[in-house]
């Protein structure tokens, strides 16, 4: 995991589980970002995501409603595979507003 909240734009990258197993070291992880953020935009890397489960589309929700609440935009970007099956399982690429890659689905 790494960050930065030195420019304009504070940045935080999220590698392995998203998961129950480490959303209290994420949750603080998330919040700190967003608190200290000058900038007021803060972008979430999400690349390196290798499994994520509800616990962690629970803690992207929470993420967003938080920045929202202190006037700041938060973008999540370069979905994982695992990330984007999720949202599409859920229908809620549109309820984060960051653009995703459309994949096709193959028929087998």
């Amino acid at each position: 995991m790494s960050e930065s909240t030195e420019t304009a734009t504070a940045s935080l990258g999220i590698s392995g589980e998203f998961t129950i197993f480490t959303a209290g070291e994420l949750k603080h992880r998330l919040l700190d970002t967003i608190d200290h953020c000058n900038g007021g935009a803060i972008e979430i890397d999400l690349s390196e995501v290798s499994e994520i489960d509800s616990a962690g589309l629970q803690l992207m929700v929470m993420a967003k409603r938080h920045a929202t609440s202190q006037g700041k935009t938060l973008h999540f970007c370069r979905h994982s595979d695992p990330v984007l099956d999720l949202l599409d399982l859920c229908d809620l690429a549109g309820f984060f507003g960051d653009p995703v890659l459309i994949r096709s689905r193959q028929q087998g």
